[in-house]
């Protein structure tokens, strides 16, 4: 049976206030402070419960971006602890008053994990 994380702590990797509208769309920063881990499969971000296409969502680590969609067992992304990176969402309205985020990938070891921020955009 896959350990299985909490919420609560899941949050923690959100950047609180970092939620921002960009000129295509919507980012906000996550910095993994909970420990060294890779995400085998990154999961559908849904903005107020509206899944976005995984070609439209992407991590920024150190300038380079890296789509939601290329992420697989074979070739997973780093959850490296104590780095901060961007996750970019393409072609996101955002709406007026709060956001929420819903975020989910999976781990080895710990299955599907998934959290819900929610936050203004700047």
């Amino acid at each position: 049976m896959a350990l299985k994380v909490p919420g609560f702590l899941l949050r923690r990797l959100y950047v609180k206030g970092s939620m921002r509208a960009t000129a295509d769309g919507l980012a906000l920063d996550l910095c993994n402070t909970l420990g060294s881990g890779y995400a085998r499969r990154l999961l559908p971000v849904a903005v107020n419960g509206v899944a976005v296409d995984l070609a439209d969502c992407f991590f920024e680590v150190d300038g380079v971006q890296h789509g939601f969609a290329e992420v697989t067992p074979e070739s997973p992304f780093g959850l490296v602890m104590n780095k901060t990176s961007t996750l970019v969402l393409r072609g996101v309205t955002v709406p007026e008053g709060p956001v929420t985020l819903r975020l989910g990938f999976e781990v080895q070891g710990l299955g599907d994990l998934s959290f819900e921020i929610t936050d203004e955009a700047a």
